[in-house]
């Protein structure tokens, strides 16, 4: 990951619960060694996460840019509705995937899982997931999209994992998607058909680079630099 993509992650770890919480910094630990396990096309390691893009029509024409002048936008615009993203990424292998969906419910994370279990990684033995703790987040959801039979299979081909409440920071999918924020939605969108579109452009340019985050964030460090949140003896 390049130093320039950490910046909107660095700026979120003020986002850390009060001294002295042991549900954080275990759950933190327990994230931070499953970062560390080495490379296994057998057990790949996915990071999950999402947000929300909001489509947005020009109510006129935008001025076309000229010599030393860039394209000008009218301040009024047309709101379009409001698309949710998946954010399905691979840290290690440099692959990523995201799932433009009407909405985030229990069953768009449950069909979302579906399609990493059985069209990402049909050849994993199973899936090592890592995610936030957003209510939606949980095995459960797949008992609500699907016949338990199929619900059991899908959970049974993932290891889950969830970085700590307040420490969604952890999740490397939330670098990945600043990224994207960064790179191609930070403009007006006018609909979710163009939305999928760029988004898809997107996705093929930095898949075709394989682009891997460079994760260097480990226990000895929490253990240093948050102090604060072990408890002490």
């Amino acid at each position: 990951m390049k130093k320039n993509e950490l910046k909107p992650w660095l700026n979120k770890q003020w986002c850390i619960p009060p001294k002295a919480n042991a549900d954080f910094v275990c759950a933190m630990e327990d994230t931070l060694e499953v970062y560390r396990r080495p490379y296994a096309s057998s057990r790949p390691l996915v990071c999950i996460d999402e947000t929300s893009k909001q489509q947005v029509k020009e109510t006129r024409e935008p001025l076309p840019s000229q010599p030393g002048k860039p394209q000008r936008y009218d301040y009024e615009y047309e709101r379009n509705g409001v698309s949710n993203l998946f954010m399905i990424f691979a840290p290690l292998e440099g692959w990523r995937h995201v799932k433009v969906t009407d909405r985030r419910t229990n069953v768009d994370w449950a069909h979302c899982l579906k399609d990493l279990v059985d069209v990402h990684f049909p050849h994993a033995e199973q899936i090592v997931l890592m995610s936030d703790n957003l209510n939606t987040h949980k095995p459960a959801a797949l008992y609500e999209a699907f016949a338990p039979q199929e619900a059991r299979r899908i959970i049974e081909k993932i290891e889950w994992h969830h970085t700590p409440k307040h420490g969604s920071w952890l999740d490397m999918a939330e670098i990945e998607l600043s990224v994207l924020q960064r790179q191609c939605l930070d403009r007006r969108i006018p609909d979710q058909e163009m939305l999928k579109r760029e988004v898809a452009a997107w996705e093929h340019q930095r898949n075709q680079h394989a682009v891997k985050a460079n994760w260097r964030f480990t226990t000895e460090d929490a253990r240093i630099k948050l102090k604060k949140l072990y408890p002490s003896f």
